[in-house]
């Protein structure tokens, strides 16, 4: 069937949604820790009293409000494309996909919105405990703005907690709690707030760092320093443990993208992690089967073992799951055409409406649906080389974060960061490794499942909306004048900021 598809409006609309997510993940992450980080200063504040507190409260909660106001810009058009570049599949799963958005908006946002002012205009205005409780609720708000939108991301990687309509040709929700606690968004909200919990606590000490090596606002620096380092620690182990998690929540509901995030082709009993390229000779025995299954001897399926079938598993091959997602395509066609036809026709479009409701209907065809828009079995592979990479990438980062802040800590105890110059200005340029690292966690959860734009159930030849090529490239190449605009003002202002450094509030500098 793919030879009826434009796949350059498919490849354009799939890199113009993926241009505006990679940006929207450079503004979100910070926003996600430095609320925190914000709170406990504050908080730190009103317990002692020390002007130095409020400096760093208000210091830092002006670069988080100059990098909150530009991701809402990318947020906002990114929810936008979902109707215009995918309206197929903004149809197919609407009644569910669009609950936790709404919520996130009418809830979520508002919320976090409305503390927001409190937040930055209410200093002076309103009683410090109150202030103190604002700024808690937008750390809270951030972060369930993040868990909507992950449960909706999970739900497309899992698809659970509903039931198809054949009268509709929707999917419909059925069952909230399962979407909210759908195993794949748990782990992707926990494991995605603590990226950015960790990206915060290196953005912290980064920018501390260069006030120390100017031989700037000492103090302030020092104790914004110990209390990123405390946090990033906790987070960078705890991101660790996430991952970890998801690692074998993703063995079980999308094999095929351990596969190619590990380079196996052909499964095995005690599988190896591969250290240099897909399929190479360099492995650690062992440790794909101990990251799947928790046992080094594990048997863990490959590429081929997930084409091809692999009955001894139970592994069915990819031909029959193409066949049975036909049926259930050529079965909801029938529904339909017996519901256009005259009285006659409906005792049949009853009988097949009772057979999409059944529970065999399900396990046995529906469940294969987007398997029947496929032809090529080669088709159901993503991309090997940077999936591998992209995996290799961000778990690197996420191990050399741990020793990062680890050292931070001990350098602070032992009083001698000040004059480790060099460690300083490691520091500042960690702060780039830290998105590089959030970025290649995306590639990873998200190039790594194609080409499903819901797993098993629609791929993105189908979800696209049926436009012109030709726009979906003007919007491209705007979308990408206009966010690496905002990116570069919004880089200049917070330098700017920077370089100007705290206002004094009564402390020592």
């Amino acid at each position: 069937m793919l030879e009826t598809i434009d796949l350059s409006l498919v490849n354009w609309s799939r890199a113009q949604f993926a241009l505006t997510a990679m940006y929207h993940w450079v503004f979100v992450p910070l926003t996600l820790g430095l609320t925190f980080i914000i709170a406990f200063m504050e908080t730190m504040y009103v317990r002692t009293g020390e002007p130095e507190w409020k400096k760093m409260t208000k210091f830092w909660m002006t670069l988080f409000g100059i990098n909150f106001a530009v991701g809402v810009a990318t947020g906002i058009i990114l929810e936008f494309e979902f109707g215009t570049n995918w309206s197929n599949y903004s149809w197919f799963v609407g009644d569910i996909f669009g609950a936790p958005l709404a919520i996130e908006g009418v809830l979520a946002f508002f919320m976090e919105s409305t503390f927001i002012a409190i937040m930055f205009f209410g200093w002076n205005k309103v009683s410090k405990g109150v202030h103190l409780l604002a700024t808690w609720l937008t750390a809270v708000g951030a972060n369930l703005s993040a868990l909507w939108i992950l449960v909706a991301n999970g739900w497309m990687q899992n698809p659970t907690g509903m039931h198809f309509n054949p009268e509709t040709a929707r999917n419909e929700m059925h069952s909230f709690g399962e979407v909210l606690f759908n195993p794949v968004a748990v782990d992707k909200f926990l494991h995605s707030i603590s990226s950015g919990f960790v990206l915060s606590a290196v953005f912290v000490i980064g920018v501390s760092a260069w006030y120390l090596l100017k031989g700037r606002e000492t103090v302030f620096a020092r104790k914004s320093i110990a209390v990123a380092a405390v946090f990033g620690l906790l987070s960078s182990l705890f991101l660790a443990f996430t991952g970890d998690s998801s690692t074998r929540t993703i063995v079980t509901t999308q094999p095929m993208k351990f596969a190619a995030a590990e380079g196996l082709y052909d499964g095995k009993e005690g599988a190896g992690l591969e250290l240099i390229a897909p399929g190479g000779a360099i492995e650690i025995p062992g440790v794909a089967s101990f990251l799947a299954k928790w046992s080094f001897s594990a048997y863990v399926p490959g590429i081929n073992d997930l084409l091809n079938g692999d009955p001894e598993h139970g592994i069915m091959g990819a031909k029959e799951k193409i066949e049975r997602g036909k049926v259930a395509i050529r079965r909801l066609k029938d529904f339909q055409v017996a519901r256009a036809s005259a009285a006659a026709g409906k005792a049949e479009a009853d009988a097949i409406k009772a057979e999409f409701a059944s529970k065999e209907f399900q396990q046995e065809y529906f469940r294969y649906y987007g398997y029947g828009f496929i032809d090529d079995p080669e088709f159901l592979v993503p991309p090997v080389g940077l999936t591998f990479y992209s995996f290799r990438l961000m778990v690197g980062l996420g191990f050399y974060f741990i020793v990062f802040f680890a050292l931070t800590l001990l350098f602070l105890l032992k009083k001698t960061l000040t004059r480790r110059r060099k460690f300083l200005k490691l520091a500042i340029w960690s702060i780039p490794l830290a998105y590089i690292a959030g970025q290649a966690g995306w590639i990873v959860a998200e190039v790594g499942r194609q080409p499903w734009a819901i797993q098993d159930l629609l791929p993105t030849t189908v979800a696209v909306t049926k436009i012109d090529a030709a726009s979906v490239q003007f919007t491209f190449f705007l979308f990408l004048v206009i966010f690496t605009t905002l990116l570069i003002a919004e880089l200049r202002i917070l330098f700017r900021q920077i370089k100007l450094g705290p206002k004094n509030e009564g402390g020592t500098k």
